[in-house]
């Protein structure tokens, strides 16, 4: 018989968990380069230092530390050298990186004027080789941006009263709003002043300029619930409170990347002037609170996660607002016509014209071309949508239809295909660091093969190109989800190829697609797959069957 001695039956204590870099409990000591470099000195300091050096002394004078974090905190990042394939990604930045930038101009609501859209415009046919491509957060990105040419770009950014700053980086990033804002006769609430107030009061304060990670928000009063709440750090979305009038539901903790979360409603009813406030106390939580430690987890979609939804509203109005929000209703889900293409009526009797330009890509010429022919018409204010489409505002019914077949020979249509309407590609390996594949080339390609061949297709689908899994396409929750990777080509070559997320969703029923076991497929053969499973949903559906719910019943080798 065995006998155990004293020692050997204590039990081992248990061991301490390691800091998370949490400020309010973790103290301020940086536990990461990233962290270190951010306590260094203010971040926008850096913009000096372009001005005065690097844009003199040209792009082998920007040293690493300003050149990698720092950059980013004005909408700059290095894009990818060109003719570098999907196999080189992941490799160091020194061999990645081309010496040329992709800025990134910030609309906040997604508000532009003529003036403004030319101004772009001149800058991409200036300094930017015409690149010039709407994003599904309301920005234009240009690319081929020289170092040098940088202090020229801000100061005609400035003239008309737009920038790069925070449009990257570890901070508020450009806040999304309802592009009809203030006009849209199917508006619950007009969120302008607080978007306004938070842009212009806020973001660019020092409090807010060293967060754990980027903080994306997004703020609609429409009905149409067009900002994609569902995935933002932050989002305020129009209700209508039955004692207290119109207002908002506030959203915490969504996000997508490789680890997906829904963001979760607060439960809470917020006026439009307690949204500034409760939008400042939400950052400076996750400022406090946020995982520090390892950047994969510095999203406030952790956080949220851990706490639950009670704790943090709970940390929120005691340590933060110093007051107790009024619970609230739920907005009813809008689950389709969440976009604003094609023609819609205004409040005041006017129309507003939806176009979209295939994958959202412009150029500069294309911008400039764009406001002129919307002052010929009379008007000057336009508007960018978070599903890369440009809204004419305050068009005369009378002769919106003139607008719209000018429009169309410009490339912009306002009565595309289902296909055309429903797909975002991201970057891509054309100018992405991150991507395996290329994804705006393929999707027009995609595009016209889809309108060929399912000419009679009638319902409303979404199909989302990433070059990578960080899903900046929303993989997660389209129809048809399709996330870039090398794939075995069978004869053991390395190939772009896909794996294929079907039916993610929001709203009622959120999910985020179901993956067939070991199945990809090959960018080449993306058209043939695209087609096939397209049309066995036109051949199977029922009636007024979403492809979503088609997909959640559909025999697996329909799928395929």
């Amino acid at each position: 018989m065995t006998t155990t001695t004293s020692a050997e039956a204590r039990p081992r204590p248990a061991r301490k968990p390691k800091p998370e870099g949490q400020w309010k409990i973790d103290g301020q000591a940086p536990l990461n380069h990233d962290e270190e470099l951010k306590q260094v000195e203010p971040v926008l300091a850096v913009k000096q230092r372009v001005i005065d050096i690097y844009s003199k002394q040209g792009f082998k004078s920007i040293p690493e530390e300003d050149l990698y974090p720092r950059f980013k905190w004005l909408g700059m990042y290095t894009q990818r050298k060109q003719n570098l394939g999907g196999e080189h990604t992941g490799k160091d930045n020194l061999e990645l990186q081309d010496e040329f930038f992709m800025a990134r101009v910030r609309f906040d609501g997604g508000q532009c004027s003529t003036e403004q859209a030319r101004a772009v415009g001149e800058i991409s046919r200036d300094y930017c080789r015409s690149t010039a491509d709407l994003t599904d957060r309301q920005n234009i990105q240009l690319h081929w941006l020289r170092v040098e040419d940088a202090p020229a770009m801000w100061d005609k950014l400035e003239s008309v009263g737009l920038n790069t700053w925070d449009a990257c980086g570890d901070v508020p990033r450009v806040i999304m709003g309802s592009p009809v804002a203030g006009i849209a006769k199917d508006e619950i609430i007009d969120a302008t002043p607080a978007i306004e107030k938070i842009k212009n009061e806020y973001v660019l304060r020092e409090e807010f300029q060293n967060l754990p990670r980027k903080f994306k928000t997004a703020i609609s009063g429409n009905a149409r619930q067009d900002v994609v709440h569902e995935i933002n750090d932050i989002a305020f979305i129009g209700v209508n409170h039955p004692e207290l009038g119109p207002g908002f539901e506030c959203f915490v903790g969504g996000g997508l990347a490789t680890n997906p979360m829904l963001a979760q409603s607060l439960g809470a009813f917020v006026t439009l002037e307690e949204v500034p406030e409760v939008w400042a106390g939400v950052v400076r939580l996750f400022r406090d609170y946020g995982y520090r430690r390892l950047r994969a987890r510095a999203r406030i979609k952790f956080l949220v996660a851990q706490w639950g939804i009670d704790k943090f509203r709970q940390v929120l109005e005691d340590e933060y607002l110093g007051y107790k929000l009024p619970d609230g209703p739920h907005a009813p889900t809008n689950l389709i016509d969440r976009d604003h293409i094609g023609i819609h009526e205004q409040k005041d009797g006017n129309v507003y014209l939806g176009v979209k330009p295939t994958m959202g890509h412009l150029t500069g010429e294309q911008l400039i071309a764009i406001a002129d022919l919307a002052e010929s018409y009379g008007l000057s204010r336009l508007r960018f949508t978070p599903f890369k489409e440009i809204l004419f505002l305050d068009v005369d019914p009378e002769q919106v239809r003139a607008l719209a077949a000018d429009l169309t020979e410009m490339g912009l249509y306002s009565a595309p295909s289902e296909f055309r309407r429903g797909m975002l590609t991201c970057t891509g390996l054309e100018y992405c660091k991150l991507a395996h594949v290329t994804t705006k080339a393929r999707g027009i390609e995609l595009v016209d093969e889809l309108e060929e061949r399912l000419k009679d297709f009638d319902s409303p689908i979404t199909i989302a190109l990433n070059g990578c899994p960080n899903a900046c396409a929303r993989t997660h929750i389209a129809d048809i989800g399709l996330k870039g990777q090398m794939v075995d080509d069978g004869n053991g070559n390395k190939v772009e190829g896909f794996q294929v997320h079907l039916g993610g969703a929001i709203g009622d029923g959120a999910n985020f697609g179901r993956k067939l076991r070991g199945h990809k497929v090959l960018s080449t053969e993306l058209g043939d797959y695209v087609t096939r499973v397209a049309g066995n949903f036109v051949e199977k559906r029922n009636d007024g069957e979403l492809f979503r719910d088609w997909v959640a019943r559909a025999d697996e080798d329909d799928l395929r």
